[in-house]
Parts: C-alpha cells; structure tokens; sequence
C-alpha cells in the first residue's frame, strides 16, 4: 500500500471515537452562524484533547488516555442513504488529485526506472470518509451517541426553559419508537447543557447569572457557560485571525467544484442539492442557513428523491428557491469561517472541549464501563446452564421460533437492547474507545464465543473483526496479530451478511495492519479479494492499494504493480473517475514501455488517448494515438483501422481548436528521409519512331557507384581537355540527381524554370490503406535581384506561386504494409535560396474497405477514386542526417555529423539545355560492323550553346566523320547499295596491285598529345541558337568482342555567355549495343626471301592473312565477302596480292577460313613521312569493282580511333646515365631491326537475309603488326591464367636492365639468302665431280654495323636429314669474315661439290654475327626456317 500521513496507530483511534450529538436551539444556531458555521463544525478543529486524560478501569487501575478526540455532531434523525454516501465517496475521490508539480518517488526495480507517487491522498481521503460515513448499525455500538450537548444561547428570554424543552426533545428523539435513528449508547446518556453567550452584543451579567443557575439546577459537572463572537463581522478585514476550520470543510467541501468539473457532478437530477454543501463527514454537519428550528432535521447524504428544485432541505419548514441555493453556493466559494471570534474564543472553546471531556463524558463512561463490568462479573458466577435459563428469564423471549438454518443465516438472531451479550459488547466498545485495548479485547473474545455458540453471525464477525484489532493495538503486543480473526469476519460480513460496507472496513483496517508489519504479500491478497462488481470505485481503489502492495515489497514486483494498475484504471473509469483511471493507465505504462509488450502497449495508449480526450486533454490523446500507430504493431487490421479513425477524430478535433495555428507534425505514414531523392531538369521524353531521346538521368534510374564514377572520370576528362589540360581547382561535378550516396555538403544548384522534382520514400507500417489527398511540398524561399541582394523571406504554402509553382498530388494510395515513392515537383521562377522543409497533406484512410484493389468511387464527400472517411490535414518534416565526419582526431573522438543541403537548392540564371535524339540508332550489329545513323541536337531553351562536345571511353565505337568536309562522305544514298564507306568505281585492270592513298591521323583528331575520347561535335558555326537544332551523321562501328556492351556518352556543352556559377552543363546518354559473331582475322609478317625487289633494294615482307567467319548464323547472316584488304603505315605498304587463285570473289561461308597472302614493300623516300606529321599512306587491294577509299571517312576514323590506345602508350624513355647510352641506342637498333608498323584493314560485306528481304551489311576489322614474325589477331585474346608456382625464397639480386640483347633478337640481325638453279644436270659419267656456282646473300637488317663470320665446315649430322638430302661439300674458303654496315646487302660467291645425283639442301652455311662494338657472338637462326633444295640430275 501506499504511504499514510498516519500511521496504522494513528489512525484506528482516530476513527473509532467517542461520539457526542449536539442539540441546540434556534438563537444559539442563529449565534454560531454569525461565523458560517454549526455549532458542531465550531467545535470540530478543537474536538482533540492536547493533554493526557486519566480514568480509573474497573479494577481501579489508573488508565492514561493520549491524543483522544471527540466526534460531536447535530443530531439527525434520518439514516444516511446509501447512494448519496456512494456520491459523497465518489466526489472525495475526483476531488483529491496529485499535487502538481508533486515530485514522485524514483523506484529502481531490476532494469526497470518508475516514477510512482509514493501517497495517495485520494485513498486516504476516501478512507476517512467512509469511516465516518458508515450508518449505525445495532450489532455493534461504536458510533452511538454517548452523550448529548444541549445548547442555548443567553440572549433567549427564558434560557432554563428552553433547556427543558431541548432535554425532552432529546430523550423523544431517543425512547420514542417513531425514532429508529440516531443510535444511542445507553438509555441514560449523559445531558450537557451549554450557555452560548454573544461577548460582543450580549449582556454578560444576565449570562453570569443564567450559568449560576444552571449549575444549581444541573450541577457544575454537567453545564457550561462558553463565551464567543469576541468582535464583530465588519472589524474581521483588520486583523488575521487564523482559520482551522478550513482544513475540515474547505478541504472536504464539496463546494470546489473547480477541482473536478470534468468529473460527474452530482448523481441527482437536481442539480442544486443542498448535499453539494456538506462537508465529508457527513453526520457532523449543519447545513441551516437561517434560524429556523432544527427538529426532525433529514440527514445530510439523504438523496432528494422527487430531483425537484423546491424539495425541503433542512425539513418540511423550510423552502428555499433554486436559485437562492445557488447563489449560496457561489457564496460560499470565498466565505471566511469564523470571521467574529478572536484567538481568545479559540481558547475558551477549546477549554470547552477539554471540561466537557474531563468533568463530563469520561466519568460517564468510566461509571458505565463498571456497571457493565458489575453485570459481566455476576454472570461469569453462575453456571453455564444455569446462565442460560437466567439469561431466558433476564431477557424474555428473545426471538420467535426459527429454524436452524434460518438461525445460521445472515443477522437470523437479534438481540433485545438489554441482551447480556450486547451487554459485553457494549463494555468491549467503551473499553476500546478510551483505548483499555486490553480489557476490550479479552471482552470482544468473550462475546465472539457467545455470539458463535448462538450463530449470531453479524455479530460474531463484529467481535472478530474489533477483537483483531485490539489485540494489534495492545500496548507491549502481548500476541500476534490474529489474522485469521479479520478473515473469519470479512468472509463472514461478505459471504452470509452479504454486508459489503462492513466487509470492506474489515478490509480497509486490515491491510492497513498488514501493511505496518510488512506483509504486503498478504495485505495485496487481501485488497484484491473485496474487489467486485457491486462497487467500482472501490475496487478501483483497492486494486490500486494493492498494486502499491506489489511495489513495495522486499523485491519489487514490477509486472504486477503494472497490471493491478491497468485494473484499477478500467475499475477507475467504470466509476467515471477519469483523471485518476488515466493516471493510474500511465503509471503502467513505464512498465510495459519498449519491454515488447507491443499489444498491452497499443491498450494502454489507446485508453490513454481515450481518457485524455474525454478530460479535454487533447495533446495528450494525440500523442498516445500517435504511439499506438507508430510503433510495429502486431494489431489485426480492423484494429489498426478503429486505431487509426480514433486518432483521426481526435486529430481533427485538435485542429479545429486553432485552425489558423502551425500545421501539427503528422505520425502516418512514415518517410524514410535519408531515401530522398532530388532531381533537377525536365523528365525525359519517351521514344518517338525512330527518335530516340538521350537516357540522361532520371528517377527511374537506379544508383550505381561504378558507373557514378565513371560519368564523373568523364566529366574530370572533358573539363580538363577545355581548361587546356588542367582541372579547374573549383571544379564539382554535375549532380542531377541527389540521394544518400551522393556529396551533399554543398548547395546544389539548378537553373530557374527548371522544375525540381522531390521523391519522397513514405512506408505504410499498418495493415490498412492511407490516403494522403491534396501532397505537395512545404517549401522555403529568398528570392534574390540579378545584382544577388536578398530580398525578403516567402514562406510556403499557398503562397507566392509567381516565385516558385508547387505542384499538388490530389490522391497518393498506399496500401497495407507497402513502401510507396511520390515525386513531387517545385516550379522556381526566379533566382534566389530555395529550401524544401517537408511535405503537406490530409492524411486519411479509405472508407470500409480494407483492401484497394478495384475500389470505385464510393459514396461519399470525396470526389477523387476513392471515397474518404475522414482526413486532417498535416505535415511531416524532410530532415536528413549528414554523413557521419571522420577527418580530425576530434571528430573520430565523438559522434559529428555534417551537413545534408541536398534539399536546399540555390536557384541561378538561365542556361542553354540541350537535348540530343538519335536517329536510326541500332541495337544490334555484327563486330566490326559498320553503319551510319544520326545525331539530333536541339537547344530547348532560351540561351544560345556553344562549345559542344562528346566524351566517351570508347571512342572507337563512334565518329562523326574527319574534320574536312573532302574527307566525309556526303549522305550515302548516291553510292551502290548505301554504303557508309566512300566508294570510288575502278576498272578491272587494277586488280591484286594496290591503290595508295594518304592522309594524316590530325585530320582526323587523332595525333600525339591529343585526347582521342573528346570529341568535338562539329556544329555549324559552332553555336546552336535558342529553339535550334541540327542533325548530324555518325558512324558505329560494333565492338570487336561479342555480348551486350553499354558505351557511355557524355555531351559537354556551354552557354555563350558566361555564368559565374555553372560554367558548363552536360548530358549522358548510355547506349546499349548488342554484338555477334562476324569475322576473326589473324595476320602474320615475315621477311621475303627474295632479298631483292624489282627496284633492286632489300626489305620486302610477306603478309599472311587468314579470315574466319565464325559467324553462327544466328543473325541470319549467309555469307561474308571480303570486299578490300587496305594497309596503312607510316613506312610500309601492301605492293599486291600474290594469291595463287584466280577467284576474285573472297566469299566465306558458314565457319569457313580464307587465307590472303599479300606482298608489303617499304614506301618510297619521298612517302615516308617523319615522325612528326603523322601521315599515313593507305594501300588498298581491291577484290571487287569499287574501291572502298581508305584514307577517307569512316574507314580510317575508326582505324585511327582503333590505334589511338597504342599511341597513348608512352614512348621509352632514354637513360640517364650517360656510360649506358652507347648499350641503349644499340638496343634499340636490334630492337628496330624486328619491328615493323604494318596495319592491316579488312573491309567486308555480310548479306543478312531478314524477313524475306536481303540486306547488305558492312564492316572492317584491323590487325596491328608490330612484330616479325609474331601473329596478330583483330580480336582480343583471352589471356590464360598462369600456373601456381611453389613460393621461393631467395635473396633478391640487383636487378639491373639486362643490356644484352636476347637471343632471338640477334639471330633476326642478318638475313641470308641462297641464289642457285633449281636443278642442275651434270653427265657423271664424263666428269665425277659436279660442280655448281651458289651465291649468299647476306643482308644487314639494322642500322648498327655487323661483324659476320660464315662457317662452311658444318656438316648435317642427323641420320634423317642425311636420308633424305645426301652429302656435299663446299670448295673453297672455309671461313669468311665480312663487316657489314647499316642496312647493307653482300654477296659471297661459293661452289657446292657434288658426287651423285639426288636432292640436295643447301642451306648449310652457318652465319655468326655480332655487333662491332659488343663480344658475344650469335648464330643466325635462318637456316632450319626452309631447306634450300638443289636437284643434281645425270644428263
């Protein structure tokens, strides 16, 4: 149980006192009223003794009595009414609230922190009152009237008749049998008999001679003269007098209304019952407001049965208006209690009390408890059954016969007034009301045996429930508290009176015990079992004692504090007492708060938000709705729904209390912030036929890190290439689209007229649909002049649609359970500092429906595709927590957060914006292919553009042609076949010989030191004007590798006048093309044998060509033609074609190779260009009738752009050391002497067959030769993994450049080359030996001079080539030495000796060469490449 201002010692006396009636005349009434008070209420705050009292028990020992109190009160001759005592309860309950700003207790129970008021005063309050409310009842004689104060005032005329006139309206009210109310004690009760005189107007003398003889006529014990109104009303502002009544009617008076206007008022239907002015203690109170006489008075808690405004109120006398009675009442609000008496009269009065108490009442009960005592000794004498037959003859038929049953029922026995049980009773009642505990108890413990052996069960429980008390309060406690006597007597009072009121003071006083040794356990079990439905206030109560029970124990139990907490609530508001039913459902709460227990929470909130909104709490009830929709909740859906429309209704009524206020923060749905997305520009247009819009960005685009960098790398690039190679050090990339994984530390910034879109990410976490009506952005913004000055402020909502447009969503459905983005756009028209707050909208669900699909319009007000139950209108804020910082020691230390201004735009003047369509863009296309289709531009805005220019990092899919008009082919309608290629017709003569052509890589943006990604779209005058556009023809070529390739483009443009802020804009386009199988070429080059050409100088080369289609025909394609097979080179050149066939037509087949063999002859001195001008000279050798220029556009653009990733390879760097320059320029001789720049193009044609129609497609494909001998491919070669290695340790040597060169660059220093005659005859038979002439050739391949040894001895010692070719000898010199300078041809003529006909091979000579300048020697490695066969025949 809670704390008690008193404790359990304290308060058992305090509520069972000796109680006194008070019977006073008109004029004494009239006397006290002067003061607003009763004679009794005048009494009350000093009706408690300040000293000790002394009485002798009946063995005549000395009894000291402390703190004793006595209850006087007017005399009433109507039992209270059990509804209006429920009503007096009630309002005692709904009048004491916890204090504000009452610090509650902090209770730390395992992980659980409460704040729980430790008091209850409203308990307390009820208690006290229901204590002294309780009727007299004849089984127990505690609250009977000892003694009877007469009062008069001096001022009457005949004052000691009037005392005999009160004296025997006294004793009728007592011994007529018209009377069955009040209780009297005894039938002799004490008379007192008071003098009231008026210090103030009244005649002292006349008032001293009264009192004299008073005391003759009734003895000085039993009369007293009690002198008051020292002063007179108006003199009561002078001076401040204390008040101690107002503790007693003001705190218990019904009269403050204010406390609890949102509780019930009153029970009755009149309004104006005068029981609103009682004071709780009820009996004790005098509600006469005139002088009238005070007989036969109702009692106070009488309920006024007709409910009629005229009813009588203090008897049949008295009338009084309604109206009158309710001005009273407002009177009595401010009314000062005691007004005429000074602090002397508080004196008197309290002198009063005291001689009442000493001369009067105590000898009166000291005197009956010994005449009880006298009779209860003479019993005990006599046998039992003598006894009884005495106390049949004492007491006279006690009852009519009954049955046993009937005796064991309720109250089936009652006892005679003068029965020697009651007898007993009285005595143990006296004895506990002057606290002889002891004696009371062993007296209620007698009379609990008589009344059990009698079956008196009312009264038996009576003696149990007194005699528990008393042995508790036993000084010295002799013996434990007897528990099981309490229980006995509730069970008893409950279960056969069925008397509940008796029950629950058993309760209410045993708990009360419990609780002051501790046993919380046994007082909640107690409490919890007299809860039931007859009374909910009680309950309410009780539960709530109870569940502070459960708190306070040794180990708090937290869960159920909690849950007696949720039943005293519920009980609290059946009773209509919503204030504490609230409280108590929010001091529950801190328990099942974030614990999971999301079901009791969602109960919780919801009768939180209930009882707040009945008590007009309306942003409490939000707030609990607002939990109960925001937390996961596992309701079903038709709860969630009810939920949902309870907060809705309770929202609307909020709004509607300030409709002008801020719009409130709405809890539904929820907005994943961080997931907001803004884009800035128009949306992209849809494909229109063949035109295609650029993809650009938008919303519907998914993020992705890799290819955000590599648009930005692109961007990075191009800016770069503007600035002359530098990146500006202000440079931020363009940002269209801002979300979480872009830099949002800056201000973005967009143009003005450019809409701003916002996605919103909103979730529905409940199981039914929302509707948001009338969704659009809350905005912010500073408008700012072209010079930059800020203007003011414009707030959002409606307003300032000429500054910034918003556009509104009229309905945004959501349905259950689902996560939903709304793109809300902004309209800026004009410059300034936008910022976007959040978003505006009614938020509603759907009428009785629980699912959305196919809903029609539903009968209702609203007149969108859904019909609304209800809607308030709200906002809900957009803040976006920036990324966590993590730069400084300090940041890393604590948690910082930087900026998110992704939401706050800077709007700037207007920029040219383009907007780029392709035309005829494929999507497929063969590798290698080639086709023409065309670019769009428009400038859509109001701005010229200049500078435009496209960036990719695959330049080699694309061109838009060289930079001279000669070179680009016009439209390609007028050539055979449309072809994209620049086609010249030729005569059949020129067939296998080769057509030369040149040009210059510069022509065609390609060069050393140029960036061959940028490419600069070549407008017309370079400036596309506002509204303009313009198409140009670009060429594709398929990407050489098969599979879906996306190429990334990005156009970069600016505007003609320059903008301090964005200084260009860009837009991307990602195309995706899907490549097939064509064509593999793979080529090889190697030195001629025959060292001479036709012009007499060395160095031809053979070119070998093979062409695979490995084509799968899945594109329908037949056949391929190899149309032209071109070289460029900067020194070389293809001569002709040396195919042995004459089949001009080069068609391959389904899988089927080809092979070319092609002659390559150096160009000419005055052709060969030097380093610098980067002129290339193109051979074509033609297989049909036209001539496919290959110097010209797109053939030679797209092989420079194929060569434009090896020109971007850095040249060697020379050493620096200057000792090791000598060994590197010789390496790099030996080096040259193995390289050749031969490039080979292929051009083709492909004839698709597709939908019964034959088309012709084109394309080239180009093989790089760098290397002698090394084969090349025009695809690009898987690369194989490598092998796992053992791991080896070693210690790592100086790993300088090797200044050796390999081996197999020395053996390719000299070429050799036999000249002899096939055969030879020779008559053997004439001469034995055939001699024949051979000369070698020996040729120096680099530009370094040679020193060469050619060795004859060598003999081939392998049996096999000894079986086929035979043996020879060379004559003559064995051994040549020749030095040999750069690039010089020598000639040595030898003689072969033959001895037999057959086949010969020649090629014996071995070849030793090295560099002047170097040691080592090297053997040449010409001579296995093919054996030099002579035939010797016999003639």
């Amino acid at each position: 149980m809670a704390q008690c201002v008193q404790s359990v010692q304290e308060l058992i006396p305090d509520s069972f006192v000796p109680c006194v009636a008070a019977l006073c005349s008109d004029e004494a009434e009239r006397l006290t009223r002067l003061n607003h008070l009763s004679f009794a209420e005048l009494l009350k705050p000093f009706s408690r003794l300040t000293s000790e009292v002394h009485m002798r028990d009946p063995n005549n020992q000395l009894h000291v009595i402390k703190n004793l109190k006595i209850a006087v009160s007017n005399i009433i001759t109507q039992p209270p009414q059990p509804g209006a005592i429920r009503k007096l309860l009630n309002d005692v309950v709904s009048g004491s609230q916890p204090a504000e700003g009452l610090v509650a207790n902090v209770i730390t129970a395992g992980d659980y922190d409460l704040n729980i008021s430790a008091t209850t005063p409203w308990f307390e309050s009820y208690r006290e009152t229901f204590l002294q409310s309780m009727p007299a009842s004849d089984h127990e004689f505690l609250n009977h009237y000892l003694a009877c104060m007469l009062v008069t005032s001096s001022s009457e005329a005949e004052p000691m008749e009037q005392f005999s006139k009160l004296s025997q309206e006294q004793h009728r009210i007592q011994h007529n049998n018209d009377y069955s109310y009040p209780k009297w004690f005894i039938p002799n009760t004490l008379k007192y008999y008071v003098l009231l005189h008026d210090v103030s107007a009244g005649d002292e003398q006349r008032a001293e001679s009264i009192y004299e003889e008073m005391k003759q006529k009734y003895g000085t014990q039993g009369c007293y003269l009690l002198k008051i109104n020292s002063r007179t009303p108006n003199r009561a502002s002078d001076e401040q007098i204390p008040d101690p009544w107002s503790q007693y009617l003001q705190k218990n008076s019904i009269q403050n209304q204010e406390s609890y206007e949102d509780g019930p008022c009153t029970i009755t239907s009149n309004k104006n019952s005068d029981s609103n002015l009682l004071s709780l203690d009820g009996l004790d109170n005098e509600v006469k407001v005139d002088g009238l006489p005070n007989n036969f008075r109702t009692h106070p808690l009488q309920l006024d049965p007709s409910g009629d405004s005229s009813n009588s109120i203090d008897g049949p006398d008295h009338v009084k208006s309604a109206s009158s009675l309710h001005e009273t009442k407002k009177a009595n609000a401010g009314i000062i209690h005691g007004a005429c008496l000074t602090l002397t009269d508080h004196d008197r009065i309290r002198q009063f009390i005291q001689e009442f108490t000493f001369r009067g009442l105590l000898p009166h009960i000291e005197k009956t408890i010994r005449q009880l005592n006298d009779q209860l000794i003479s019993r005990k004498g006599l046998s039992r059954s003598l006894f009884s037959a005495t106390k049949k003859w004492f007491s006279g038929s006690k009852v009519p016969e009954k049955s046993i049953n009937e005796l064991k029922n309720t109250s089936g026995l009652l006892y005679p007034p003068e029965a020697p049980e009651l007898q007993i009773r009285k005595m143990a009642d006296l004895c506990f009301l002057v606290q002889h505990y002891d004696l009371a108890y062993s007296c209620y413990h007698t009379a609990k045996k008589d009344f059990l052996n009698d079956q008196a069960m009312l009264y038996a429980a009576g003696a149990l429930e007194m005699a528990a008390v008393s042995a508790f309060l036993q000084p010295g406690a002799p013996r434990p508290y007897p528990a099981h006597y309490m229980d006995t007597a509730i069970q008893t009072y409950r279960d056969i009176c069925k008397n509940m009121v008796l029950a629950e003071r058993c309760v209410l006083l045993s708990a009360e015990i419990l609780k002051s040794q501790s046993k919380y356990s046994e007082a909640a079990a107690l409490l919890i079992r007299l809860t039931s439905e007859d009374s909910d206030l009680r309950s309410a109560l009780l539960l709530e004692q109870a569940a502070h029970c459960f708190i306070n124990m040794k180990s708090p139990m937290v869960r159920k504090y909690a849950f007696h907490m949720i039943l005293a609530g519920h009980r609290f508001s059946k009773a209509g007492q919503k204030k504490h039913a609230l409280r108590c459902y929010c001091q529950a709460m801190q328990v099942y708060k974030g614990k999971g227990w999301s079901l009791a929470e969602d109960h919780i909130n919801f009768t939180i938000g209930r009882q707040s909104y009945t008590l007009r709490q309306l942003d409490n009830a939000v707030s609990a709705f607002r939990h109960i929709l925001i937390n996961e909740s596992k309701q079903s859906a038709a709860q969630q729904g009810a939920f949902l429309r309870e907060y809705l209704y309770v929202y609307k009524n909020v709004s509607q209390l300030s409709p002008d206020g801020p719009l409130p923060q709405l809890p539904l749905p929820y907005i994943n912030s961080s997931a907001t997305r803004v884009f800035f520009g128009h949306d992209r247009r849809p494909a229109d036929g063949e035109k295609q819009a650029a993809t650009h960005i938008s919303l519907d685009q998914e993020y992705d890190s890799e290819s955000s960098q590599q648009w930005r790398e692109l961007e990075e690039h191009v800016v770069a290439v503007v600035n002359r190679g530098v990146l500006p050090s202000n440079f931020h990339p363009t940002e269209y689209c801002l979300n979480s994984y872009s830099d949002n530390s800056r201000f973005p910034l967009t143009v003005v007229e450019e809409p701003i879109t916002v996605e919103v990410a909103f979730r529905n976490p409940l199981k039914v649909p929302l509707l948001l009506t009338d969704l659009s952005l809350l905005w912010k913004f500073q408008p700012k002049d072209v010079s930059g000055k800020e203007n003011e402020v414009k707030e959002l909502v409606k307003g300032e649609p000429e500054m910034i447009g918003t556009e509104v969503v009229s309905e945004f459905l959501i349905n259950s359970e689902e996560s939903k983005v709304a793109r809300l756009k902004l309209f800026p028209h004009h410059i300034g500092e936008l910022h976007i707050l959040g978003v505006v909208y009614n938020l509603g669900t759907i009428q009785g429906s629980m699912t959305v699909d196919g809903i029609g319009a539903l009968p209702g007000c609203h007149t969108g595709k859904h019909s609304l139950s209800m809607s308030v209108r709200g906002r809900q804020d957009l803040e976006i927590q920036g990324p966590r910082l993590n730069n400084t020691k300090e940041e890393k230390t604590s948690i910082k957060y930087g900026p998110d201004r992704r939401l706050d735009p800077i709007i700037t003047e207007e920029m040219p914006l383009l907007e780029v369509f392709f035309i005829h863009f494929p999507t497929g296309l063969l590798c290698g292919e080639i086709r023409k289709a065309y670019v769009e531009f428009v400038n859509v805005s109001k701005c010229p553009l200049t500078g435009l220019k496209v960036v990719s990092k695959r330049p080699e899919f694309f061109t838009f042609g060289g930079n001279t008009a000669v070179l680009t082919p016009l439209s390609p309608s007028a050539s055979e076949n449309c072809s994209a290629y620049k086609t010249v017709v030729t005569d059949s003569t020129s067939v296998c010989t080769a057509l030369i052509s040149s040009a210059s890589s510069v022509d065609f943006g390609i060069g050393i030191g140029s960036q061959p990604e940028v490419i600069p779209v070549p407008l017309p005058d370079t400036v596309l004007l506002p509204g303009a556009s313009v198409q140009l023809p670009m060429w594709l070529r398929g990407p050489d590798e098969e599979g879906v390739h996306e190429i990334n483009f990005l156009f970069y443009y600016e505007s003609v006048k320059k903008q301090p802020k964005i200084r260009h804009r860009i837009l991307r386009h990602t195309a995706v093309i899907c490549t097939s199988r064509s064509l593999n070429v793979r080529a090889t080059v190697c030195r001629s044998n025959s060292l001479e050409d036709e012009e007499g100088r060395g160095g031809n080369m053979l070119v070998f060509v093979d062409v695979e289609n490995t084509n799968t025909s899945e594109a329908g394609v037949k056949e391929f033609h190899i149309v032209q097979v071109s070289s460029s080179s900067k020194h070389w050149k293809l001569q002709k074609s040396v195919n042995l066939s004459e089949n001009k037509d080069a068609k391959l087949a389904n899988r089927e190779k080809g092979k070319f063999c092609f002659k390559a002859i150096r160009c000419k001195e005055e052709e060969v260009a030097t380093q610098s001008s980067e002129k290339y000279t193109f051979a074509d050798i033609i297989f049909g009738n036209e001539q496919i220029v290959s110097s010209a556009s797109p053939c030679a653009d797209f092989f420079y752009r194929s060569l434009s990733s090896e020109l971007k390879k850095p040249q060697a760097q020379s050493s620096l050391h200057t000792e090791k320059q000598s060994i590197e320029d010789t390496m790099r001789l030996i080096q040259k002497c193995n390289e050749v720049d031969l490039n080979i193009v292929v051009l083709w044609k492909a004839y698709v067959v597709e939908d019964s129609k034959q088309l012709i497609l084109e394309g080239q494909h180009h093989v790089v030769l760098r290397t002698i001998g090394k084969e090349a491919f025009s695809y690009p070669q898987k690369q194989e993994p490598p092998e796992m290695e053992l791991l080896k340790f070693f210690r790592p040597e100086n790993t300088t450049v090797s200044s050796r060169p390999s081996v197999e660059q020395l053996s390719n220093l000299i070429r050799t080359s036999l000249h002899y005659p096939e055969s030879f005859s020779h008559p053997f038979h004439q001469k034995s030996l055939c001699l024949v002439p051979v000369t070698l050739l020996l040729s120096n391949c680099s530009k370094a001079d040679v020193d060469v040894i050619v060795d004859l001895r060598h003999k081939t010692t392998s049996p096999e080539a000894l079986e086929i070719h035979g043996s020879f000898t060379w004559l003559g010199q064995t051994q040549y030495k020749l030095h040999l300078k750069s690039q010089e041809l020598h000639s040595l003529q030898l003689k072969a000796c033959f001895v037999h006909t057959g086949v010969y091979n020649l090629g014996t000579p071995r070849v030793f060469a090295k560099l002047s300048d170097q040691v080592t020697v090297f053997e040449t490695s010409q001579q296995s490449s093919m054996p030099a066969l002579i035939i010797i025949n016999n003639v």
